[in-house]
């Protein structure tokens, strides 16, 4: 443990929550995705984000479950501030590489280039330096200034709709949506009060208006099972983004992505104690006990007798090597899908379909297989004759059936 890196993480937080709003579809911000390709990548240290709160409510209790100190900058002053926040940003930055040397990797979220100098500052002072940030709202500058840079669309667990996508569901959105507050003025900040129906911007005022955003319902108590399993797991805070609110991923998918995510990142073998210890820092009150196993290694046999992992021997007993199964290619990402299908009676909503996949082949990622979203994959997997898919006025879904 004395090896790994130890990172410390700032969120520019009004760039990347207007970026994913304006670019994204209208979706709303989520840190999750970002907490859990971090994970993989190290201990994080400390977490905070800058920004006039009250301009993002929702957003302000999403970030306080995931334990990120929010810093506050208010714009309103009876001036413009112009700057402030990210000026702030800079300061405990830098305050922070000199003071706390065991901080080995900064990431910096945000797709703003003027916290270039920033980056080249902090890799001068032999820190690493990972950024984050939308990729349709980040400048050129900023991705080769770090030594990795992570588009927030591109990672696990979001879920970016596309145009066909977004025109079905309008008229389902508009019922749902509201107001929130946000925005740009002088640099791109705005507040609006008023309510609307659809994400706009009006350059002119420097009013932004956006969707309301739903608070998650807070997760039941989970009940210990009787005998050993791994399909009870449950956790609203990572439920599938395809999936309804009310069905979370399965273990099998939690290890399955954690695993995928450690064999990305680091150039070695993955042993069960790294995994362990990286899917106690997703989930902190993860305990195998939960599932009816006394040790991990009987974990790790259960899943491997399931074929769902593959072990090996390790560098010291009673700590195997964990790898998963070789990734299948489209085409056989495609008979899975129908294989599926075909189980459901011959045609399945698009909604929650990826927990059914998950189901059989838990490591299942469209991402990995170089789809943005599930709903392109279902698309190829149209395309190609697997199946058929077509948009339901009734179900206010896509149905998936067989060709």
């Amino acid at each position: 443990m004395d090896t790994e890196e130890r990172l410390a993480v700032f969120l520019d937080y009004e760039n990347l929550a207007l970026g994913a709003r304006e670019h994204l579809g209208g979706m709303q911000f989520d840190f999750q995705p970002i907490a859990d390709a971090l994970a993989v990548r190290g201990k994080v240290i400390t977490r905070r984000a800058y920004a006039d709160w009250s301009y993002f409510d929702e957003d302000r209790r999403m970030l306080t479950r995931h334990q990120v100190e929010l810093i506050e900058m208010p714009q309103r002053m009876g001036a413009s501030r112009k700057n402030a926040a990210d000026i702030k940003m800079v300061v405990d930055a830098i305050e922070m590489a000199f003071e706390r040397d065991y901080i080995t990797t900064f990431v910096m979220c945000t797709g703003d280039s003027d916290f270039s100098p920033l980056v080249t500052k902090l890799r001068e002072l032999d820190k690493n330096v990972i950024g984050v940030g939308v990729e349709k709202s980040t400048s050129r500058l900023l991705p080769s200034a770090c030594d990795e840079f992570l588009f927030y669309d591109r990672l696990e667990g979001v879920d970016v709709p596309d145009e066909t996508e977004q025109r079905p569901r309008k008229k389902a959105a508009t019922k749902r949506s509201g107001s929130t507050s946000g925005g740009r003025g002088a640099k791109g900040r705005a507040a609006t009060e008023a309510e609307t129906t659809e994400v706009s911007s009006a350059p002119s005022s420097g009013t932004r208006r956006r969707k309301k955003t739903e608070t998650a319902p807070e997760p039941e108590p989970a009940t210990e099972p009787t005998e050993p399993t791994v399909s009870t797991a449950a956790s609203p805070a990572e439920a599938d983004d395809d999936a309804p609110a009310t069905e979370a991923p399965t273990m099998e998918v939690k290890v399955a992505q954690t695993l995928a995510g450690l064999q990305a990142s680091s150039s070695g073998s993955v042993t069960a104690s790294q995994l362990k210890r990286t899917l106690v820092r997703k989930e902190p009150t993860f305990s195998e006990s939960d599932y009816g196993f006394r040790t991990f290694t009987e974990f790790l046999r259960y899943l491997a007798d399931r074929d769902f992992v593959v072990l090996s021997d390790g560098p010291s007993a009673g700590d195997p090597v964990v790898e998963l199964p070789e990734q299948p290619d489209s085409d056989r990402a495609f008979g899975l899908l129908r294989s599926v299908v075909e189980e459901a009676g011959g045609t399945a909503q698009l909604s929650g379909l990826k927990n059914h996949l998950r189901k059989q082949r838990p490591d299942f990622s469209e991402k990995a297989l170089g789809y943005r979203g599930f709903l392109q994959f279902c698309k190829g997997a149209a395309a190609s004759g697997a199946v058929n898919l077509a948009w339901d006025d009734d179900a206010d879904d896509y149905l998936v059936t067989l060709s």
